[in-house]
Order: C-alpha cells, then sequence, then structure tokens
C-alpha cells in the first residue's frame, strides 16, 4: 500500500507539473501574441492599446477566432480571411518563442515571482531585439519597461540594494564614456539605457557577464554574417546584448560559482 500510494503521489506531481508548465506556456503565447503588435506598432509610434487588431493589407478587423496564439495562424493557412494576403511567419515564431522561453524560465528558475519577472523580461528582449535589428533604435518605452521591472526586483531583494545599485552604473557607466569618446559611432544611447535599467535588475556581477557574453556573440556572429551575407560593419548592439542578458540571468549564477571556485 505504502509503494502504491507513493506511486501514485510521484504521479500526480508529475501530473501537475506538466499542466503548470503547458499553462506557462499558453500564458506565453498570449503574451507572444501582443508583442508582435508592440514590434509593429512602437517603431511608428502608434499606440499598442486602443487599436483593434486588424490586417495590415486590408484593414480587416480581426474576429476573436483570428486572435487565438499560433492555432489561427495554422487554421487559417497563414492568409487574411478577407482579401487572402499572406500573413508574415513573425506572428507565430515570435508567439511559440515567447512560450517556450517562458516554460525555460520558470524550468531554470522555479515557480516563483521572481520568474514572473524575468519571464516578462524576457518578452521586453525578444521586443527590443527585433525592432533594434530592423530600426537600429531601441525605444525608451522598452527601457522604462525593464526599468519598472528592475525596481520590482529591488523591492523584492531589497538586502542586496547596492548590488543592483552598483549594477546600474558599472556597465552603463563604461558605454557612457565611450559613447562621449567616440561622439555615438561606437554604441548607442539606447544600448546604453538598457544596460542600466538591465544591471538594476539583474545586479552588477550578472550584467557584467551578460555585457561580455554579448560582445563576444555580438563579434564571433556579426563577423560570420559578413563573410556569409556581406551584412554591412554597423551592427545592432540590442539583439546580441539581449542574448547575453538572457544566458547571464538564468544561468550566470552558476557559471560565476564555478569560474571561482576554479581557483
Amino acid at each position: 500500500n505504502y509503494t502504491f500510494t507513493t506511486e501514485r503521489n510521484i504521479m500526480s506531481y508529475e501530473t501537475m507539473t506538466y499542466l503548470i508548465y503547458a499553462l506557462i506556456f499558453l500564458f506565453g503565447i498570449t503574451i507572444g501574441s501582443f508583442l508582435n503588435v508592440c514590434i509593429y506598432r512602437i517603431p511608428r509610434g502608434e499606440t499598442v492599446v486602443t487599436t483593434p487588431s486588424h490586417c495590415m493589407t486590408c484593414g480587416h478587423k480581426l474576429s476573436w477566432f483570428e486572435l487565438i496564439p499560433l492555432f489561427s495562424y495554422i487554421f487559417l493557412g497563414g492568409r487574411c480571411r478577407s482579401c487572402k494576403s499572406h500573413i508574415s511567419p513573425q506572428y507565430p515564431i515570435i508567439e511559440g518563442l515567447n512560450g517556450f522561453l517562458y516554460v525555460l524560465v520558470f524550468a531554470v528558475n522555479g515557480l516563483n515571482v521572481i520568474s514572473i519577472i524575468y519571464a516578462l523580461f524576457t518578452s521586453a528582449l525578444i521586443v527590443l531585439t527585433v525592432i533594434d535589428w530592423r530600426t537600429y533604435e531601441i525605444p525608451i518605452s522598452i527601457n522604462i519597461f525593464i526599468l519598472v521591472l528592475g525596481c520590482l526586483k529591488v523591492v523584492l531583494d531589497f538586502n542586496n540594494f547596492f548590488d543592483y545599485l552598483i549594477g546600474f552604473f558599472i556597465v552603463s557607466g563604461f558605454l557612457l564614456i565611450l559613447y562621449m569618446l567616440t561622439k555615438g559611432r561606437a554604441i548607442g544611447g539606447g544600448d546604453i539605457k538598457l544596460m542600466a535599467v538591465a544591471g538594476l535588475l539583474l545586479g552588477w556581477q550578472l550584467i557584467v557577464l551578460a555585457f561580455l557574453i554579448g560582445c563576444i556573440l555580438g563579434s564571433i556572429l556579426h563577423l560570420i554574417r559578413m563573410k556569409v551575407s556581406g551584412a554591412e560593419r554597423m551592427l545592432a548592439m540590442g539583439p546580441y546584448l539581449s542574448a547575453g542578458l538572457f544566458i547571464a540571468m538564468l544561468w550566470g549564477n552558476g557559471f560565476i560559482e564555478w569560474y571561482l571556485s576554479s581557483f
């Protein structure tokens, strides 16, 4: 009886865990649908709140069943129901990516309040990555949103206040000096603000690691792009910094502990 009860409890726990992660994924793809709105409208200065979702080609106002993340794209065959024009695959890609990364955040960091902040931070990084890749600009609204998340993190972990305060200045201060010395040719103002608000959220150790990872990724991947696709020398740093921030956020502490223990 004891063995049977234990096995049943284990199965119930596993079932509950799968259910929780399924709900997290569904929530993630729902937020991902909103991210697509932000990616399209923010660079154009349009509101992301009051204007109803519509077809970008014919203006057809989308019904509720055309707004179901992932599934609507599949059911509609990737076409507008009204004018039959192609719908960009960006929409299901962003939705699915956000859902997957939400699950990853909670799987690595645990089911807690900090993971909620990290998940929202991940969504902000996705939006600024796509926008910066296309426009070479990081919207101030995204940095303000990350600043709010950083303030929440500080309140929840106030005992380490000075770690977060140093994190706000340590990388962004260096980039600001670089910006002034090169008159903006080496780094953009949006990147400086991003590393400041992200440093407030992650603390000084993780933001330094994130910056190093982002620079390494940017150097390697952009050189490859220049060789393979003939990309210009100028690059958008936002996507690479975002990758560094995400990696440091989830695995940075473990990497730092491993590195320090090797001495």
